[in-house]
């Protein structure tokens, strides 16, 4: 059906397959900053299938800005346990490869403020936050908004949307946007 919608269009190309390895081998190397081309990059990842490097190079890159569909509520699910000693494994790693690093358990566990030394879970806000200062210090781009939190018909928080880009013009338009309907409580 995708491709039906997009015949009439020469310029449009649907790729098949592992988003990782499409955009990183495919698509970005088309969006060279050194030959003026930009890209906008859509990513809305099915739970934690989208691996860091590709959100790193998009920054690096400093010619790609993005939106990111952060997947939270998989995390609480599957990841981000009370209890960080019941975490499988294997959600350990899906969550490594996508936040890049072994760092979201610093962001995601404190034991300040607890008698007994034990983690506790941070909240989504602090885990959100920590993903934000890692878009701009460690991927490099230049700014990122605050998110907006997007919710499902019960009012829980499934994704926060994430914009990330090297042009303040760009970051103030979305980070109006985003207020706009973050004061409406409608997402």
């Amino acid at each position: 059906m995708l491709r039906e919608i997009v015949a009439e269009y020469r310029t449009v190309t649907v790729h098949e397959g592992d988003c990782n390895k499409i955009l990183m081998e495919t698509v970005f190397p088309k969006a060279r900053f050194a030959e003026y081309k930009r890209a906008l990059c859509l990513l809305d990842p099915y739970g934690l299938h989208l691996n860091w490097e590709v959100m790193y190079t998009a920054g690096q890159m400093k010619s790609i800005e993005i939106f990111l569909n952060f997947p939270i509520m998989d995390m609480n699910m599957n990841i981000l346990k009370k209890d960080p000693g019941k975490l499988d494994s294997q959600q350990a790693l899906r969550m490594t490869a996508f936040w890049g690093d072994e760092s979201w358990r610093q962001a995601a566990y404190n034991t300040a403020g607890n008698l007994f030394g034990m983690e506790e879970k941070e909240s989504n806000e602090a885990v959100v936050d920590a993903f934000k200062h890692r878009l701009k210090k460690a991927a490099g781009f230049e700014y990122v908004p605050e998110p907006i939190p997007m919710r499902n018909n019960k009012g829980a928080t499934v994704y926060y949307l994430f914009f990330a880009s090297q042009k303040p013009v760009a970051a103030g338009i979305i980070r109006e946007i985003f207020n706009k309907y973050r004061d409406k409580g409608n997402i």
